[in-house]
């Protein structure tokens, strides 16, 4: 018991994610008690039992499609019919989703980054802001923030990156944002949104794949937020924010991504430069 107690708290303290099962009724013979528990992290670490063998192996795959879809599921066995186990007995399991404060590390301290970090941690996010400029990045313009005095590559050993981590680019500098993906997007990592148009995207990109192998893009949203139309930086902020709590979620939502985009395959086969391909239409590409 105090193994899955302090195996969670370092999940929650960490802001990792996992899957958490409790024995909750019992009839009969059984191998576990009311109250035992077995906690498996989104990294496959596990920590308790709730009976070992035939049972445990069952809660386990239960615990593992709980990660993936956040859903909470009871579930109930006949141990001896359903799973030939000889104690006979019946169990009632509950799985539960649990999840730390999630981190979200915004690289960059200018008017985007302000209102983003207000949002992100009213929202739960456990905010840090990495950017060298030693006016920007301060106590008073990011209150309960974990700040780090360096360029985005430079603070990667202090960031540590995580799988469970969000990351949002958009430092004051093109280069500072193309080096920041090119850095972040091969280490570990939940998220990763770079601000900037589909034009400057396309540039990035096509940079990228000119140098070498383009870092994997499943999880990184470029252009980042929804299409809410913003404009503002707070409306930015709210656009960031959004996506953030609506992929955290697992609800659909009108992302501004554009790693799909037809145009954007054209534009690193050489086809189209960077600016012809965000002046045409995606649907004439797909026709």
């Amino acid at each position: 018991m105090r193994d899955v107690t302090r195996a969670q708290l370092r999940l929650l303290d960490e802001g990792g994610r996992g899957a958490l099962a409790t024995v909750i009724r019992t009839t009969g013979s059984v191998p576990q008690v009311v109250g035992a528990r077995l906690l498996l992290t989104s990294t496959g670490e596990r920590a308790g039992t709730v009976g070992g063998g035939a049972i445990e192996e069952d809660v386990l795959a239960e615990l593992r499609a709980c990660l993936i879809d956040g859903k909470p599921r009871v579930i109930r066995r006949d141990l001896g019919g359903d799973l030939g186990m000889c104690c006979g007995g019946r169990m009632e399991v509950f799985v539960e989703p649990i999840e730390g404060r999630p981190r979200l590390v915004i690289f960059g301290a200018g008017h985007v980054a302000l209102p983003t970090a207000g949002f992100a941690r009213t929202c739960g996010f456990d905010v840090w802001v990495v950017d060298d400029r030693e006016e920007l990045n301060t106590e008073a313009r990011f209150p309960d923030c974990t700040r780090v005095l360096a360029e985005p590559a430079a603070a990667v050993a202090r960031i540590a990156p995580r799988d469970d981590d969000w990351l949002f680019v958009v430092t004051h500098d093109h280069a500072l944002d193309e080096e920041a993906l090119d850095v972040f997007a091969r280490l570990p990592h939940r998220y990763l949104g770079l601000i900037g148009s589909r034009r400057k995207i396309f540039r990035i990109l096509h940079r990228l794949h000119v140098r070498g192998p383009l870092p994997p893009l499943d999880r990184v949203y470029a252009p980042v937020g929804l299409d809410l139309g913003a404009v503002t930086p707070e409306e930015i902020a709210i656009s960031v924010t959004a996506e953030l709590v609506a992929l955290r979620h697992g609800r659909p939502a009108r992302h501004l991504r554009a790693v799909d985009d037809p145009r954007l395959r054209r534009v690193l086969d050489g086809e189209l430069t960077a600016e012809a391909a965000a002046a045409i239409d995606a649907a004439s590409i797909e026709d």
